[in-house]
C-alpha cells in the first residue's frame, strides 16, 4: 500500500450555484493539508439549470486540480456518482454529496483507517438534522433493508465513503445499470469499517431529494439487494390457501354440526373476501412489476449517462459525448444529501 496515494473526490451537484465556491475552497483546503498527490477533484454537474457548471468550469481553468463534468440532462445521483467514478485517476477515491452535509474535513480521518489496512471506509450517519418523520422513515427502511437482503449493509451508511482503486475499478467494471452504491459497495466485501459522522445542515440551497426520489432510492436498494418482496408473494399465497381451506372446513362442521346457525352472513363474508385477496393479488403484481422494469431497463442496454462537456486544466476545454458506462440509476436529483 502506498505510503502517501493520490486522492481523488468524486462530488455530483445538481443546481447548487449557492454551494459551489464554498465546496471547492473547503475541500481543496483539506486536499492542501494532505500529503502526497497530485490529488484531484472531479465534480459532475448533473444537468442543472442553474450557474452551477459555468462556476465549476472557471475553478477548473484556475486550479489544475479540478476536472469538471457536465451531463447533456439529469440522469440522478447515482449516475452522476459513475460518472465521477470512470474520471477518476487516484489510487484512493472518496465520494461525497455536494451540499456540504458531507463534512470534507473528515476526508484525514478516512485516510488514517485506509492506511490501518480498510479498503472502504465509510461514514455513518449520526444526530440527522432531518425532521422526526423523515429519520422515522430512514430508521424503518434500513431496519427492513438489513432484515431481507443477504447482503450486509450498515445502518445509515450514506455514500460519503472512502475507497480503493481496487474497489473503484470494480464498481466501474460492474454490469448493472440499477445502482445502488453504498449496497454494491458492502456486497464487494473487502475489509471495511464505518466512522461516526455527524450530518451537517445544508450549506446553501433546498435539498433536491423529495418523498418520490427518497421511495425510488429505497426501492432501488430492496429491489437489488433482495428476492423476499417475490418470495413473500408466495408465502402470502400458501397462507391464502390455507386460511381458505380452514375457513371452509369451519363452515361444514357448522352446517352438519349446527344446522340451525348461520356461519357468517353469505354477502357480506364475499365481499370482503375478493377485496381482501384482490388487493393482496395487486400489491404483488406490483412487485413482481418493479423487478420485470428493472430487467426491461437492465436489457436495452442504453448508456447510462452521456458527458455534454468537460472542463480540465486551465484553457483547455474538451467536448465528448461519453456512452459506454455501463452504471446508471434514473432516480432525479444528482448531488444531493437528502437521501436515506
Amino acid at each position: 500500500m502506498a505510503e502517501s496515494p493520490r486522492i481523488s473526490i468524486a462530488i455530483p451537484l445538481y443546481n447548487e450555484e449557492l454551494v459551489v465556491a464554498e465546496l471547492l475552497e473547503r475541500t481543496g483546503a483539506v486536499l492542501d493539508e494532505l500529503p502526497g498527490g497530485p490529488h484531484e477533484i472531479v465534480c459532475v454537474d448533473d444537468g442543472s439549470s442553474d450557474t452551477t457548471f459555468t462556476l465549476l468550469s472557471d475553478a477548473a481553468r484556475d486550479d489544475p486540480r479540478i476536472t469538471a463534468i457536465s451531463l447533456s440532462r439529469n440522469f440522478g445521483q447515482q449516475a452522476a456518482y459513475c460518472a465521477a467514478l470512470e474520471h477518476v485517476s487516484g489510487d484512493v477515491v472518496v465520494m461525497m454529496d455536494g451540499d456540504l452535509q458531507d463534512p470534507p474535513e473528515r476526508i484525514a480521518e478516512m485516510l488514517e483507517k485506509y492506511h490501518e489496512g480498510y479498503e472502504v471506509v465509510y461514514a455513518v450517519r449520526v444526530r440527522r438534522k432531518e425532521n422526526f418523520i423523515l429519520r422515522a422513515c430512514y430508521a424503518v427502511f434500513y431496519w427492513t433493508i438489513q432484515r431481507i437482503s443477504p447482503t450486509p449493509l450498515p445502518r445509515d451508511s450514506g455514500d460519503f465513503s472512502l475507497m480503493s482503486r481496487r474497489v473503484v475499478d470494480l464498481l466501474n467494471q460492474t454490469p448493472e445499470r440499477g445502482r445502488y452504491m453504498r449496497g454494491l459497495r458492502s456486497w464487494f466485501g473487502f475489509s471495511q469499517v464505518g466512522i461516526p459522522v455527524e450530518r451537517e445542515q445544508r450549506s446553501a440551497g433546498k435539498s433536491k431529494y423529495g418523498i418520490r426520489r427518497l421511495l425510488k432510492l429505497a426501492f432501488d436498494g430492496i429491489f437489488s439487494f433482495s428476492l423476499m418482496p417475490l418470495r413473500l408473494a408466495t408465502m402470502m399465497g400458501i397462507l391464502s390457501i390455507l386460511f381458505a381451506a380452514g375457513f371452509a372446513g369451519y363452515s361444514v362442521y357448522v352446517k352438519f354440526a349446527f344446522p340451525e346457525k348461520e356461519v357468517l352472513d353469505g354477502f357480506t363474508a364475499l365481499i370482503v373476501s375478493i377485496a381482501f385477496f384482490a388487493g393482496v393479488q395487486l400489491v404483488f403484481l406490483g412487485v413482481i412489476g418493479e423487478y420485470i422494469g428493472r430487467i426491461y431497463e437492465e436489457v436495452k442496454g442504453r448508456p447510462s449517462f452521456v458527458v455534454q462537456d468537460i472542463v480540465k486544466e486551465p484553457s483547455t476545454w474538451t467536448k465528448s459525448t461519453h456512452d459506454s458506462t455501463k452504471n446508471s440509476t434514473s432516480d432525479t436529483g444528482g448531488g444531493d444529501a437528502g437521501n436515506p
